[in-house]
């Protein structure tokens, strides 16, 4: 089995995850985690539960994607050797098959990572922008003070 999670959007981007057995028992605990990809062995058949915890900031929402993949069971059954090149040809098929799921959800978490990242530079350009534009009135604010204070330096004043 396996699981891909990224926190996509919200507060510090963290998050608590924790993976139950069949049984109840904790498989995996994970504190503030931003992203994870967990591959571990189903030790016996039953529901395996995972579940995201937003306990630590419950005031900011946030938005996970994750995906889980379920592989197959490993067979123990010796082949025969008129099978052979059908159990070869139908293993490799299925390496393929892993490796190809391998590929998309590296590609999921890469579409993750671009639209986070795309995020935190549209929001770092805003900022930009209005530090620009506050800078530039402070400049014209600051030149009509000088223009100003410069005319009055330079007045004559009559004392009659």
């Amino acid at each position: 089995m396996s699981l891909m999670f990224e926190v996509a959007e919200g507060g510090f981007l963290d998050i608590d995850v924790k993976i139950f057995g069949p049984e109840g028992k904790i498989m995996h605990q994970g504190d503030r985690e931003s992203n994870g990809k967990l591959v571990f062995a189903a030790h016996m058949d039953g529901t395996y539960k995972y579940c995201f915890s937003n306990a630590m900031s419950t005031m900011t929402p946030k938005i996970v994607v994750f995906s889980f993949d379920v592989g197959e069971k490993p067979k123990d059954a010796p082949a025969e050797d008129g099978d052979a090149n059908q159990n070869k040809l139908t293993e490799m098929i299925n390496e393929l098959s892993t490796a190809l799921t391998g590929v998309k959800h590296e590609q999921e978490y890469m579409e993750v990572r671009e639209r986070i990242h795309r995020s935190i530079n549209d929001n770092t350009n805003s900022r930009v922008v209005l530090w620009s534009f506050f800078e530039a009135l402070v400049l014209v604010a600051m030149s009509l003070g000088q223009v100003y204070y410069l005319k009055r330096f330079f007045e004559v004043r009559r004392v009659v």
